[in-house]
């Protein structure tokens, strides 16, 4: 449909004639540029009948332009954003053992790192209506995007991520910490950090059990994942010898974050498993928003200006061939 932004301008349009009627009554002279000029272009024309000034053009010249004003738009169809979603903070563990190769993709065998974005890869396509942030540890913690709807975004700075770009360790406390920060700049009442680790806290300024306390208190709601295979055939000196490579992992304070702020703790020894965790995590019960509409503009100011600029020209010509 068609519409104007701004239509009670349109009170405008008597206003040089107004002025003029006052300037009759008065006796003063009118002084409103663009008009007088094109008011005593028509005045001279007067007394020359074949360069005559067609009588509206002052007028469709000041219409034209109050027009323009008034921000003439086309809208388009309605669209209906989302009513529900999640507030969801993807926090991933860049540590060293990240590198361990334990995680089987398609028969092939891939670090923990390159099999967590194979996975969230396909998580963040489908959190369509959820807001999404992603936070790095490993030494420390950095937020990579803020909570956003763009999950184009999101996902591209997940594949940029690589491992040692924030240090060896792990800063779980810290991953808490910041994301418990960057939650409390927003009015939400669902928070859901979803915290992605294989080892143990051994880095950071803030305690895990610190950031625990902040979480609660925030209403954070953390689901922790445990990723890395629990057995590992390595070839040592006396042959192959079966080993634990999530020796490191400490299920114990994964499972108190979880359990401490009332989410879960899920357990990913392959791929198939935390593929299962993202499917799990879908039916998280999600936020009601109110419901927002918005209808696509379309500006069409260019369509008045355009013709108060063809009336002007006209004019000028119009006065030029006279004085010649």
């Amino acid at each position: 449909m068609f519409e104007f932004a701004l239509p009670w301008l349109f009170v405008l349009l008597p206003v040089p004639w107004l002025l003029r009627a006052r300037q009759s009554v008065a006796g003063q002279p009118l002084f409103f540029p663009p008009l007088a000029r094109l008011a005593a272009a028509e005045q001279h024309s007067a007394q020359h009948q074949r360069w005559r000034m067609p009588a509206l053009l002052p007028f469709l010249f000041w219409a034209s332009l109050v027009t323009a004003a008034a921000g003439p738009r086309w809208l388009g169809e309605p669209v209906t954003l989302p009513q529900q979603g999640r507030d969801m903070m993807l926090a991933v563990d860049l540590s060293g053992s990240m590198n361990i190769n334990d995680m089987v993709i398609e028969g092939q065998s891939y670090n923990r790192l390159d099999a967590v974005k194979h996975v969230l890869s396909q998580f963040i396509d489908k959190r369509q209506g959820d807001r999404l942030g992603l936070i790095l540890f490993a030494d420390a913690a950095y937020q990579q995007t803020p909570l956003t709807f763009d999950r184009t975004t999101v996902q591209k700075m997940l594949d940029d991520a690589v491992l040692g770009l924030v240090g060896q360790r792990t800063a779980i406390g810290e991953a808490i910490g910041l994301t418990v920060k960057r939650f409390n700049t927003y009015q939400s009442s669902n928070k859901v950090l979803i915290l992605l680790s294989d080892g143990a806290n051994t880095a950071g300024n803030i305690q895990p059990r610190e950031a625990l306390a902040l979480a609660k208190a925030a209403g954070v709601k953390i689901y922790a994942v445990g990723v890395g295979a629990e057995q590992m055939v390595q070839q040592g000196i006396f042959g192959p010898q079966v080993v634990n490579p999530s020796a490191d992992l400490d299920e114990k304070l994964l499972t108190e974050l979880a359990s401490e702020t009332g989410g879960r703790y899920f357990r990913a020894r392959n791929l198939q498993e935390l593929s299962e965790i993202y499917q799990l995590l879908d039916q998280l019960e999600p936020i009601e928003r109110d419901q927002l509409n918005y209808r696509p503009q379309q500006s069409l100011l260019h369509w008045p200006l355009a013709s108060a600029l063809v009336l002007l020209g006209l004019a000028f010509w119009r006065r030029s061939r006279y004085a010649r």
